[in-house]
């Protein structure tokens, strides 16, 4: 069997990187934790990332890349079943990179590059909200006038983005670990899903509350 290679060094560190900041936050997390948790040099890591907004970038890089990919999956939502699959996904992606969304304020407050991107991340998200209640309401699963849809998104993708936040503030010393996972994202994907709740067919809403509850048994 032929050995695995060995991972890259760059690799190494973002891996880390990511582990580290969303463990403690990123503006607790110093460049010097990081290669001490990595037992390199410093050298070693300003060689591959001269600076930690360099690393801050890189994570969010990826996490652009996989949020655009997935955002394209709003245009195949015709049911509650599907919007629950979506909006639970997006919210592991966010899990998965929840730095960014815990120390979102001061993130974008002092890396402008973040600060023009993440305007970028609102309108996409936007877009593809907007996009799953059009394909909601041409599966007859939503009933929504014209000029309501425009709110109910931009409520949806508030939802989206500071659920973590208030999780955070809700329960401070456990909501972002772990073990917690998967009961966030759960009530994350149900209060996105309810500001829908008054405008589903009977069915649907019914579906929706028998997903909610299936989840929360499990």
């Amino acid at each position: 069997m032929q050995a695995k290679k060995p991972r890259r060094t760059a690799e190494r560190i973002l891996e880390v990187t990511l582990e580290l900041f969303n463990r403690y936050g990123e503006p607790n997390v110093s460049t010097t934790l990081i290669s001490a948790e990595l037992n390199i040099s410093p050298g070693n890591l300003y060689y591959h990332y001269p600076a930690k907004d360099e690393l801050i970038n890189s994570l969010y890089d990826r996490y652009e890349r996989a949020l655009d990919e997935l955002l394209q999956a709003a245009d195949g939502v015709r049911n509650v079943e599907d919007a629950w699959l979506f909006f639970h996904m997006l919210f592991e992606l966010i899990w998965k990179y929840r730095f960014l969304y815990r120390d979102l304020n001061d993130l974008v407050s002092t890396n402008r590059r973040l600060e023009t991107r993440f305007q970028f991340v609102l309108k996409n998200k936007s877009q593809a909200v907007r996009n799953l209640l059009d394909g909601l309401a041409s599966g007859s699963a939503i009933r929504l006038a014209p000029n309501e849809a425009e709110t109910i998104a931009t409520s949806m993708v508030v939802v989206l983005t500071y659920w973590l936040s208030y999780e955070y503030v809700r329960e401070p010393r456990k909501a972002l670990e772990p073990e917690s996972a998967g009961a966030s994202m759960m009530r994350g994907a149900f209060h996105v899903l309810s500001l829908l709740a008054p405008y589903l067919e009977d069915a649907q809403r019914e579906h929706l509350r028998t997903l909610a509850g299936s989840y929360e048994q499990a």
